[in-house]
């Protein structure tokens, strides 16, 4: 799966998820910010799911109709679990999240919010 996660998100998640076989973009190599907007549209343009803990991007897909191809946002998860749980969710809800889904892995439960992409 491609990945694009968000620069909140810990680099040894990019690590784990690259060690997993997966194709996986960090924006926290890049110079600087480019923004929620940005970032959303770019992994939306890449077909890559979005990795974040910030519950904005679900705010921008939902409420402003932006196109993503996915997101999984992280809740409360030490950093060093961060990586496990993407992957966890990526392998779980591959179907789910290529229609578009919004799923939040929290430490207790999983929540799924579907999508209906249009492509």
């Amino acid at each position: 799966m491609k990945f694009l996660l968000d620069t909140c998100v810990a680099k040894s998640a990019k690590d784990f998820l690259e060690s997993a076989g997966h194709d996986v973009v960090w924006t926290g190599e890049s110079d600087e910010d480019p923004g929620d907007e940005r970032i959303l549209a770019r992994a939306n343009e890449e077909g890559r799911v979005l990795v974040t803990l910030d519950k904005d991007f679900g705010e921008l897909a939902v409420v402003g109709e932006k196109p993503h191809r996915g997101i999984v946002r992280l809740v409360g998860l030490a950093t060093s679990r961060q990586g496990w749980a993407a992957n966890a969710a990526a392998d779980r809800y591959a179907q789910e999240l290529h229609a578009g889904a919004i799923v939040t892995v929290t430490p207790e439960r999983v929540r799924i919010r579907p999508g209906e992409r249009k492509d």
